[in-house]
Parts: structure tokens; sequence; C-alpha cells
């Protein structure tokens, strides 16, 4: 009886340091490619009105139940202002301003988002990736992600998506390794 559970507890002890040791999917991603932006964004085509199709899940988020939706307007020689909007649980509206700016040249699809003041734009860390990494030439549906793939949105200018466009897209973002089983529909109001 001593060997069994001698053996047992060898056996489970090697399984947990297989599990411990075994790399998540977002970091085998990583490991294994890239991820791709698109490879220009034409700023002003992108500005107006973005409705949130789907997301990963995440923090800053969370009282976000509806209607999430995004606007991007042109600031005067400062970058795109941002407002970002839901509806809570509660029904209430909820709205965050914020600032993006471009990193690199003029048609970059790379950008930094920040939410916090003013004032603390000096810290590197207040601002967050947002790399445009899908878009069709009309510019109507867009995902969203960051080099880590820790965050990603599904974007389009109308509430609704097209089952058959949001598959295609799904597909393409399965290609660059992203685990679209992580993806929660945002409920957009008819």
């Amino acid at each position: 009886m001593k060997l069994t559970l001698i053996k047992t507890a060898y056996v489970l002890s090697l399984v947990l340091s297989c599990i411990s040791i075994s790399p998540s999917y977002a970091q085998m991603a990583e490991q294994a490619e890239p991820v791709k932006t698109i490879a220009t964004l034409d700023v002003p085509r992108y500005m107006g009105t973005w409705y949130e199709i789907a997301k990963f899940p995440n923090w800053f988020q969370k009282k976000c139940v509806a209607n999430t939706k995004a606007i991007y307007t042109p600031k005067d020689g400062a970058g795109i202002q941002v407002l970002n909007s839901c509806k809570t649980a509660g029904g209430e509206i909820t709205q965050a301003e914020g600032l993006a700016r471009q990193i690199g040249p003029i048609d970059s699809p790379k950008l930094e988002v920040r939410f916090a003041p003013a004032w603390l734009d000096f810290l590197p860390f207040v601002w967050g990736d947002y790399w445009v990494i899908d878009i069709d030439p009309q510019y109507q549906v867009a995902a969203v992600s960051d080099p880590k793939r820790e965050y990603l949105w599904v974007l389009s200018r109308n509430p609704q998506l097209d089952n058959k466009v949001y598959q295609e897209l799904l597909q393409r973002l399965e290609k660059q390794h992203f685990d679209i089983r992580k993806l929660e529909i945002t409920p957009q109001a008819q």
C-alpha cells in the first residue's frame, strides 16, 4: 500500500510539473509568429463610429454588457479623440474619453491609446497598444489587437455584422494564431 501511494504521488507530481511548464496558447502563438498588422491605415477613413461585435474579455470593460461602441475624431494636431461608451447591467450608459496617437509614419496601423488624464502622458504604462490587424477595403469591418494577443476586438460600422463576413474574419484571425474561442459576442440594440 505504501509503495502504491509513493507511485501515485510520483506520477501526480510528474503530471503537475508538465502542466506547470507547458506554455499557454497565447505564449505558443507569440513564439510561433508575431502579430501582423495591415500594411497601411488610412486614418481619415478610419474616423467615425465603430460598433463592438465581439471582444476578448478584459478588466476595463467588465461593466459593459451591451451597445459598446467607439467614436474616433481627429484632434487638432494632437492625435485622435476616442470616446468609448457602453450600456451597463443597470441600464446606464457609461463613457470613457481617451486619446490615440500613431506610432511611426502617417499611414501606420500601429497606434497607442490612453484613457488616463493628460498630465500622465509622459508615463509609458498609461498607453496601450492598438494595432489594426484586419480591415476590409471599404473600412466597414476591422479587427484590433496588441503585439501579445492579450486583447482582441471585432468592430463594424453597423451594430449588426453579417455572419458570413464574421466567420471569414474569424478564419483570418485563427491564421494569426488567435484563440477565437475566447471571443465574447457583444449584444447591440437593433
